[in-house]
């Protein structure tokens, strides 16, 4: 299978889905979709990539065919998350996702499998801040990059500051 396959990216997508909680929808609408496969193939290559894609496609379908979510929870806990190879390149596109950053896999990941690149820890894209899903997980807007909306201000805030016992607000 080739990495321009079209299939890849809508297994990416289904990955994406199942790691992180959010549906496709959603995550097509952040429009960073293409930018994180594309920064993931260049930093790992595409034979580990196309593993990570293919293993999960097989698992998204064993759970499909069985009608049954545990064995694609379970399955790709111990096979993709529980992987010393697979589980740390996981855990980055959950953070990809999340926090719009991807980091710099582990020293051991490195030496043992390599990167195509300079393996570092950088956010891809300016766009991609505040496209990031820990805003609405989280029930806000990112700070300074998008505004809430028109008569936002008349709503009470999701989110407020709450006093400690410790602070002397």
């Amino acid at each position: 299978m080739d990495i321009n396959s079209p299939e890849l990216m809508e297994y990416f997508y289904d990955l994406s889905v199942t790691l992180t909680g959010f549906s496709r929808f959603h995550l097509q609408g952040t429009g960073q979709g293409e930018l994180y496969f594309k920064t993931i193939h260049e930093i790992i290559g595409p034979n580990i990539l196309i593993d990570l894609l293919k293993l999960f496609h097989e698992i998204d379908e064993a759970a499909t065919k069985s009608d049954d979510n545990s064995i694609r929870t379970n399955r790709l806990r111990l096979e993709i998350l529980g992987s010393e190879q697979l589980g740390p390149i996981a855990r980055n596109i959950i953070k990809l996702w999340y926090v719009a950053t991807w980091y710099e896999l582990p020293k051991d990941w490195r030496e043992m499998y390599g990167t195509k690149t300079q393996d570092r820890t950088f956010v891809p894209s300016s766009t991609a801040y505040p496209e990031g899903l820990l805003w609405p997980a989280i029930g806000v807007n990112p700070p300074g990059a998008k505004s809430p909306g028109y008569a936002s201000w008349s709503d009470k805030p999701s989110v407020g500051l709450t006093k400690s016992k410790t602070s002397k607000l």
